[in-house]
């Protein structure tokens, strides 16, 4: 992957599996679209309630031509909130790339009845 990434881990130690595993995720990112200017991943653990336990949260910030894309994802497992938040942005890139194309559902004016 060509796209410069940069990984923050907030309110827990650096984890060597996770940062292979959010470089492998955004290196297939290049599949969606060809021009990711940026990717920044956060990971946090967030100090919350006692009765939810420890969350993970997991923010991709994806810089495109044309805009910015924020996709997060949330669990009790790092992994699954990584997953989460990189499912969620292939869906934002292949949403901005289908705008960008003009390639988008446009509907057929309905007929106009005749007299």
């Amino acid at each position: 992957m060509e796209t410069p990434l940069k990984i923050t881990f907030k309110n827990l130690d650096p984890s060597p599996a996770l940062e292979a595993r959010i470089g492998e995720k955004a290196a297939k990112l290049d599949h969606f679209c060809e021009h990711v200017v940026a990717c920044h991943v956060v990971v946090e653990r967030p100090h919350g309630s006692r009765q939810q336990g420890d969350l993970y949260q997991v923010t991709v910030d994806l810089t495109v031509p044309g805009g910015e894309l924020v996709a997060d994802g949330v669990h009790e497992n790092a992994h699954a909130a990584l997953r989460a938040a990189f499912d969620a942005a292939v869906r934002r890139l292949e949403d901005h790339v289908r705008r960008r194309r003009l390639d988008v559902k446009r509907h057929d004016p309905a007929p106009h009845p005749t007299a």
